[in-house]
Protein backbone atom coordinates (compact mmCIF):
# COMPACT_ATOMS: atom_id res chain seq x y z
CA UNK A 1 0.00 0.00 0.00
CA UNK A 2 0.60 3.81 -0.73
CA UNK A 3 1.41 6.29 1.85
CA UNK A 4 1.48 10.07 2.07
CA UNK A 5 4.20 11.46 4.14
CA UNK A 6 3.38 14.75 5.35
CA UNK A 7 6.66 17.01 6.68
CA UNK A 8 5.68 19.98 9.11
CA UNK A 9 8.11 22.27 10.29
CA UNK A 10 8.48 25.82 12.25
CA UNK A 11 6.24 24.48 14.92
CA UNK A 12 8.17 24.94 17.67
CA UNK A 13 6.14 27.85 19.54
CA UNK A 14 2.65 24.98 18.55
CA UNK A 15 2.13 22.21 20.55
CA UNK A 16 3.12 19.15 18.43
CA UNK A 17 1.16 16.64 20.25
CA UNK A 18 -1.91 18.43 19.25
CA UNK A 19 -1.36 18.78 15.89
CA UNK A 20 -0.59 14.38 16.00
CA UNK A 21 -4.41 14.69 17.63
CA UNK A 22 -5.79 16.63 14.84
CA UNK A 23 -3.49 15.03 12.13
CA UNK A 24 -5.17 11.34 13.42
CA UNK A 25 -8.78 12.50 13.79
CA UNK A 26 -8.10 13.05 9.53
CA UNK A 27 -6.92 9.48 9.11
CA UNK A 28 -2.86 9.84 9.97
CA UNK A 29 -1.70 6.44 11.18
CA UNK A 30 1.98 6.82 12.14
CA UNK A 31 4.30 9.88 13.57
CA UNK A 32 7.91 10.53 14.52
CA UNK A 33 9.00 14.01 15.87
CA UNK A 34 12.05 15.34 16.35
CA UNK A 35 13.39 18.69 17.31
CA UNK A 36 12.52 20.30 14.07
CA UNK A 37 10.57 18.24 12.18
CA UNK A 38 7.26 16.49 12.61
CA UNK A 39 6.53 13.37 9.97
CA UNK A 40 2.99 12.12 9.67
CA UNK A 41 1.62 8.93 7.58
CA UNK A 42 -1.42 8.30 6.23
CA UNK A 43 -2.91 5.41 3.54
CA UNK A 44 -2.92 7.20 -0.16
CA UNK A 45 -6.45 5.32 0.08
CA UNK A 46 -7.62 7.70 3.68
CA UNK A 47 -6.07 10.87 1.90
CA UNK A 48 -8.37 13.50 1.63
CA UNK A 49 -6.56 16.65 0.06
CA UNK A 50 -9.04 18.66 0.70
CA UNK A 51 -9.69 18.35 4.50
CA UNK A 52 -5.88 17.96 4.66
CA UNK A 53 -4.52 20.72 3.48
CA UNK A 54 -7.23 23.28 4.81
CA UNK A 55 -6.40 22.41 8.18
CA UNK A 56 -2.64 22.71 7.57
CA UNK A 57 -3.04 25.87 5.49
CA UNK A 58 -4.42 27.20 8.42
CA UNK A 59 -1.73 25.82 10.67
CA UNK A 60 0.28 28.04 8.43
CA UNK A 61 -1.67 31.10 7.96
CA UNK A 62 -2.28 31.18 12.20
CA UNK A 63 1.24 29.88 13.36
CA UNK A 64 3.33 30.36 10.68
CA UNK A 65 4.22 26.33 10.26
CA UNK A 66 5.47 25.10 7.46
CA UNK A 67 4.52 21.74 5.15
CA UNK A 68 5.63 19.55 2.41
CA UNK A 69 4.16 16.12 1.37
CA UNK A 70 5.46 13.32 -0.97
CA UNK A 71 4.35 10.04 -1.78
CA UNK A 72 5.92 6.86 -0.07
CA UNK A 73 5.95 3.95 -2.47
CA UNK A 74 4.67 0.73 -1.20
CA UNK A 75 6.75 -1.38 0.89
CA UNK A 76 7.99 -3.88 3.76
CA UNK A 77 6.98 -1.35 6.33
CA UNK A 78 7.60 -3.56 9.15
CA UNK A 79 11.09 -4.53 8.26
CA UNK A 80 11.86 -0.83 7.66
CA UNK A 81 10.86 -0.05 11.26
CA UNK A 82 12.43 -2.82 12.64
CA UNK A 83 15.60 -2.35 11.06
CA UNK A 84 15.66 1.29 12.73
CA UNK A 85 13.90 0.88 15.96
CA UNK A 86 16.14 0.08 18.98
CA UNK A 87 15.20 -0.74 22.73
CA UNK A 88 15.23 1.95 25.24
CA UNK A 89 16.87 1.60 28.58
CA UNK A 90 15.86 3.78 31.16
CA UNK A 91 17.83 4.59 34.53
CA UNK A 92 19.87 1.06 34.08
CA UNK A 93 16.42 -0.82 35.78
CA UNK A 94 14.40 -0.16 32.99
CA UNK A 95 14.28 -2.06 29.09
CA UNK A 96 11.28 -1.15 26.95
CA UNK A 97 11.83 -3.30 23.78
CA UNK A 98 10.04 -4.50 20.95
CA UNK A 99 8.83 -8.48 20.88
CA UNK A 100 12.16 -9.13 18.03
CA UNK A 101 14.94 -7.70 20.99
CA UNK A 102 16.46 -10.30 22.76
CA UNK A 103 15.75 -8.78 26.79
CA UNK A 104 19.12 -7.62 28.67
CA UNK A 105 20.27 -9.91 31.58
CA UNK A 106 20.69 -7.71 34.47
CA UNK A 107 17.23 -5.17 33.96
CA UNK A 108 14.63 -5.56 36.65
CA UNK A 109 11.76 -4.31 34.44
CA UNK A 110 11.52 -5.72 30.70
CA UNK A 111 8.59 -4.32 29.10
CA UNK A 112 7.82 -5.76 25.66
CA UNK A 113 6.24 -3.32 23.34
CA UNK A 114 4.57 -3.47 19.97
CA UNK A 115 4.26 0.49 19.26
CA UNK A 116 2.17 0.24 16.04
CA UNK A 117 0.75 3.70 15.94
CA UNK A 118 0.85 4.69 19.66
CA UNK A 119 2.16 6.85 21.65
CA UNK A 120 4.48 5.59 24.36
CA UNK A 121 7.55 3.90 23.04
CA UNK A 122 9.70 5.37 25.67
CA UNK A 123 11.91 7.00 22.54
CA UNK A 124 10.04 9.71 22.79
CA UNK A 125 11.53 12.21 26.35
CA UNK A 126 8.22 12.45 27.89
CA UNK A 127 7.61 8.70 27.81
CA UNK A 128 11.48 8.50 29.63
CA UNK A 129 10.79 10.88 32.11
CA UNK A 130 7.95 9.57 33.28
CA UNK A 131 9.33 6.06 33.35
CA UNK A 132 12.16 7.58 35.40
CA UNK A 133 9.82 9.29 37.63
CA UNK A 134 7.50 6.11 38.57
CA UNK A 135 10.65 3.74 39.02
CA UNK A 136 11.45 6.52 42.52
CA UNK A 137 7.71 5.96 43.59
CA UNK A 138 6.75 3.19 45.85
CA UNK A 139 4.21 1.37 43.88
CA UNK A 140 3.78 -1.81 46.11
CA UNK A 141 0.13 -1.98 47.03
CA UNK A 142 -0.83 1.10 45.24
CA UNK A 143 -4.08 1.84 43.28
CA UNK A 144 -2.36 3.23 40.30
CA UNK A 145 -3.92 5.19 37.53
CA UNK A 146 -1.98 5.93 33.71
CA UNK A 147 -4.17 8.46 31.63
CA UNK A 148 -3.55 8.62 27.93
CA UNK A 149 -2.04 5.15 28.36
CA UNK A 150 -1.18 5.12 24.80
CA UNK A 151 0.62 1.87 24.38
CA UNK A 152 0.34 1.03 27.96
CA UNK A 153 4.06 1.24 28.82
CA UNK A 154 3.20 3.24 32.15
CA UNK A 155 0.26 0.86 33.49
CA UNK A 156 2.62 -1.86 32.44
CA UNK A 157 5.64 -0.35 34.86
CA UNK A 158 3.27 0.06 37.66
CA UNK A 159 2.11 -3.78 37.14
CA UNK A 160 5.70 -5.22 37.38
CA UNK A 161 6.61 -3.34 40.23
CA UNK A 162 3.60 -5.17 42.37
CA UNK A 163 0.47 -2.08 42.42
CA UNK A 164 -2.53 -3.84 44.14
CA UNK A 165 -4.53 -2.55 41.12
CA UNK A 166 -3.50 -0.69 37.93
CA UNK A 167 -6.14 1.35 35.10
CA UNK A 168 -4.97 2.75 32.01
CA UNK A 169 -7.19 4.87 29.76
CA UNK A 170 -6.50 6.63 26.31
CA UNK A 171 -9.64 8.06 24.32
CA UNK A 172 -7.83 6.61 20.85
CA UNK A 173 -9.23 3.44 19.40
CA UNK A 174 -6.10 2.50 18.32
CA UNK A 175 -4.19 3.32 21.67
CA UNK A 176 -6.92 1.17 23.41
CA UNK A 177 -6.02 -2.17 21.60
CA UNK A 178 -2.63 -1.83 21.34
CA UNK A 179 -2.68 -1.25 24.80
CA UNK A 180 -4.62 -4.40 25.51
CA UNK A 181 -2.41 -6.21 23.07
CA UNK A 182 0.60 -5.06 25.32
CA UNK A 183 -0.64 -6.07 28.76
CA UNK A 184 -1.04 -9.49 27.54
CA UNK A 185 2.61 -10.03 26.21
CA UNK A 186 3.74 -8.36 29.32
CA UNK A 187 1.67 -10.95 31.43
CA UNK A 188 -0.30 -7.80 32.73
CA UNK A 189 -3.80 -8.68 32.11
CA UNK A 190 -4.42 -7.73 35.34
CA UNK A 191 -4.63 -4.51 34.43
CA UNK A 192 -7.68 -2.48 33.36
CA UNK A 193 -7.91 -1.12 30.24
CA UNK A 194 -10.79 1.44 29.08
CA UNK A 195 -11.30 3.83 26.50
CA UNK A 196 -12.47 7.21 27.04
CA UNK A 197 -11.81 10.48 28.66
CA UNK A 198 -11.18 12.16 31.82
CA UNK A 199 -15.35 11.49 32.24
CA UNK A 200 -14.16 7.61 32.07
CA UNK A 201 -12.64 7.53 35.88
CA UNK A 202 -15.04 6.04 37.60
CA UNK A 203 -14.31 5.61 41.31
CA UNK A 204 -12.19 7.79 43.55
CA UNK A 205 -8.74 6.31 46.20
CA UNK A 206 -5.93 6.69 43.90
CA UNK A 207 -2.36 6.52 45.03
CA UNK A 208 -0.69 7.36 41.79
CA UNK A 209 -1.74 8.85 38.93
CA UNK A 210 0.19 9.03 35.81
CA UNK A 211 -0.89 11.55 32.95
CA UNK A 212 1.50 11.67 29.86
CA UNK A 213 -0.56 14.00 27.87
CA UNK A 214 -0.07 17.26 26.53
CA UNK A 215 -0.21 20.83 28.06
CA UNK A 216 -4.02 21.67 27.17
CA UNK A 217 -5.08 18.90 28.04
CA UNK A 218 -3.39 18.97 31.62
CA UNK A 219 -4.38 22.01 32.26
CA UNK A 220 -8.05 21.12 31.18
CA UNK A 221 -8.16 17.95 33.01
CA UNK A 222 -5.58 17.87 36.41
CA UNK A 223 -8.43 19.17 38.81
CA UNK A 224 -10.55 16.35 37.47
CA UNK A 225 -7.42 13.93 38.24
CA UNK A 226 -6.90 15.34 41.36
CA UNK A 227 -10.35 14.53 42.83
CA UNK A 228 -9.54 10.62 42.46
CA UNK A 229 -6.37 11.49 44.51
CA UNK A 230 -5.55 9.87 48.16
CA UNK A 231 -4.81 12.80 50.58
CA UNK A 232 -0.68 12.08 50.15
CA UNK A 233 -1.56 10.75 46.47
CA UNK A 234 1.16 11.55 43.77
CA UNK A 235 0.65 12.79 40.42
CA UNK A 236 2.98 12.60 37.73
CA UNK A 237 2.96 14.47 34.59
CA UNK A 238 4.57 14.96 31.22
CA UNK A 239 3.84 15.68 27.33
CA UNK A 240 4.67 20.05 27.95
CA UNK A 241 7.81 21.95 27.81
CA UNK A 242 9.88 23.57 30.34
CA UNK A 243 8.43 26.72 29.38
CA UNK A 244 4.91 25.66 30.37
CA UNK A 245 5.66 24.38 33.92
CA UNK A 246 4.77 27.57 35.75
CA UNK A 247 1.27 27.12 33.88
CA UNK A 248 0.91 23.31 34.80
CA UNK A 249 2.21 24.43 38.31
CA UNK A 250 -0.22 26.68 38.83
CA UNK A 251 -3.13 25.09 37.78
CA UNK A 252 -1.77 22.22 40.14
CA UNK A 253 -1.68 24.17 43.19
CA UNK A 254 -4.98 25.68 42.48
CA UNK A 255 -6.35 21.87 42.38
CA UNK A 256 -5.39 21.43 45.89
CA UNK A 257 -1.79 19.79 44.70
CA UNK A 258 1.74 20.96 45.93
CA UNK A 259 4.81 21.54 43.73
CA UNK A 260 7.92 18.36 44.60
CA UNK A 261 10.22 18.86 41.65
CA UNK A 262 10.34 18.33 37.99
CA UNK A 263 12.89 16.53 35.81
CA UNK A 264 13.90 17.79 32.13
CA UNK A 265 15.08 16.40 28.86
CA UNK A 266 15.43 18.11 25.60
CA UNK A 267 13.42 21.03 27.02
CA UNK A 268 10.30 18.31 27.89
CA UNK A 269 9.45 18.19 31.51
CA UNK A 270 7.72 15.26 33.89
CA UNK A 271 7.25 16.90 37.08
CA UNK A 272 5.67 15.16 40.45
CA UNK A 273 3.24 17.08 42.49
CA UNK A 274 1.76 15.59 45.91
CA UNK A 275 -2.14 16.06 47.14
Amino acid sequence: MDYIEITISDFRDFDAEIIMAQLAELGFESFTETDELLQAYISEDAYNSEAIGSYLDQLQADHGIGYASQKIPAQNWNALWESAYEPVTIAGKCQVRAPFHEAMSGIQYDIVIEPRMSFGTAHHETTSLMLELMMQEDMQGKRVLDMGCGTGVLAILAHKMNAAEVVAIDNDDWAYANALDNMASNKAGEVVVIQGEASAISQPGYDVIAANINRNVLLRDIPVYTGFLNPGGVMLVSGFYEADLSLIREVAEKSGLHYVSHKTDNNWVGAKFEK
